[in-house]
């Protein structure tokens, strides 16, 4: 268990705390490009601080204060420019790097622009990478925006998937280093999810941890696999900061504030060899619920949703005074250990853990991913049609990781891969505990 102080260290982000200064020296998911494909102006919330991101005239992305300068009105309602964005309210413009450059009848009735001069807003930097857009918060030199390996994959359809979850942070993140939760909450739970008391899934016997440049691997045996087995050899992936990385996809656990934080969920599949060369003009974005609205009780029919459920159960900030950790909790306290010694690094003017700058060794990051020559190389529609009970071959059946993809984001799969997506329901979910048991077999043919 950890101290209230501890606790405390871990789970406060705003601006001047340990965790949020350690956070604000890494790149953070906010939002998709194609968010901007009908819309100029987002209202964001970010490590407690309201801002607004905007796409201006340019096409240059900007990510400023929320309210202007002047009279506080609020700058998401307002229009893009050629440069920066307008308050609706008055007319002052300001650029990407919050200096005010227009005030229309301050600079009619004073052409010095004196008042103009003294204005600046608070401005954080933006890049696009993988169909996201991503923020900097922390002093410069920025580093760069990590290439992760799958950003650099071909011929694969890639959706973003959004949630804002009411819950702190860093329970969502401990979960990206616990590979128990995989038998229980997803395999065993739902089974009883449809009824049924048994049989459960294989056991674990036996699982271990190792820290690697990029973040942490979690490595498992369970009754049906030995120490052979890419769940045992590869693993998966706590990927640092704020992510779990599972080999097709990305989980950002995003600080909205203390007690809330955005999913940012990238999702790739790979399209059948006979439906090359595919190259996605657009990745669709879409917002998961998490409760549903008849009941008012958390969805549980998908995979990511029963995490969900997990983090808010433990309150809207875990109290880790009351925990006890067990022999399977491990990971978690490596990470905790890591992000201590790594607020300890800032202190001294050091890089934390991760950090990239290199932008000869950021061409394309690799990660460890089971099954990685699958989603580098693919399979003909014939062989998943082949495969089609497996982990693998169910995903061009239904998505199994969030509830309520919407029908069109279903049609542009379909266009896509030739299959067509239907519902999931909490009998899929067991088997998604099983990816890379099966996968892997037929992958690697």
């Amino acid at each position: 268990m950890l101290t209230a102080e501890s606790n405390k260290l871990f789970t406060e982000i705003g601006e001047g705390t340990p965790m949020g200064d350690l956070l604000r020296r890494y790149w953070m998911p906010i939002a998709a490009v194609s968010e901007f494909d009908e819309t100029a102006t987002k209202p964001v919330r970010l490590m407690g601080e309201d801002l607004v991101l905007y796409k201006d005239l340019s096409g240059n992305y900007g990510l400023t204060d929320r309210h202007c300068a002047h009279r506080r009105a609020d700058l998401s309602y307002g229009f893009v420019e050629e440069t920066g964005i307008r308050c609706n309210y008055h007319g002052w413009c300001y650029d990407q790097k919050g200096n005010c450059i227009e005030q229309p009848y301050e600079d009619t009735v004073d052409s010095s622009g004196k008042l103009r001069k003294q204005v600046k807003l608070k401005a954080y930097p933006v890049e696009e990478k993988g169909g996201l857009l991503w923020a900097y918060m922390g002093p410069e030199p920025a580093p760069l925006v990590p290439t992760w390996e799958p950003f650099t994959w071909e011929n694969g359809f890639v959706q973003i998937v959004l949630s804002e979850v009411p819950c702190n942070w860093f329970q969502c993140q401990e979960n990206s280093i616990d590979p128990i939760h995989f038998e229980w909450m997803h395999a065993n739970w739902s089974i009883r999810l449809k009824g049924e008391t048994g049989p459960y899934s294989p056991k674990h016997i036996k699982v271990d941890f190792d820290e690697f440049d990029y973040g942490f691997r979690y490595l498992r045996i369970r009754e049906d696999t030995d120490e052979e087995h890419p769940l045992w050899t590869v693993g998966r992936t706590c990927l640092w900061p704020n992510c779990l990385f599972t080999g097709e996809h990305f989980e950002w656990r995003v600080p909205i504030d203390d007690e809330n934080t955005l999913s940012v969920g990238w999702f790739f599949a790979r399209v059948p060899t006979d439906k090359e060369p595919y190259v996605q003009e657009r990745i669709p974005v879409w917002k998961s619920p998490i409760k549903d609205e008849e009941t008012g009780r958390w969805i549980s029919t998908h995979v990511m949703n029963q995490d969900f459920i997990a983090w808010v159960g433990q309150g809207t900030v875990a109290d880790r005074t009351k925990e006890h950790l067990g022999l399977s909790d491990k990971g978690v306290g490596m990470i905790r250990k890591r992000y201590m010694d790594d607020i300890e690094r800032i202190k001294k003017g050091e890089d934390p853990k991760a950090i990239v700058r290199n932008p000869n060794e950021n061409g394309c990051i690799e990660l460890p991913i089971i099954g990685k020559k699958y989603f580098r190389d693919g399979l003909s529609t014939e062989e998943i049609l082949e495969n089609a009970d497996s982990p693998i071959g169910g995903t061009y059946r239904r998505f199994p990781f969030q509830a309520g993809q919407p029908q069109w984001v279903k049609d542009e799969f379909e266009e896509a891969t030739g299959f067509r997506l239907q519902d999931s329901f909490p009998q899929d979910q067991g088997e998604l505990s099983n990816i890379g048991s099966k996968d892997e077999e037929f992958a690697e043919k």
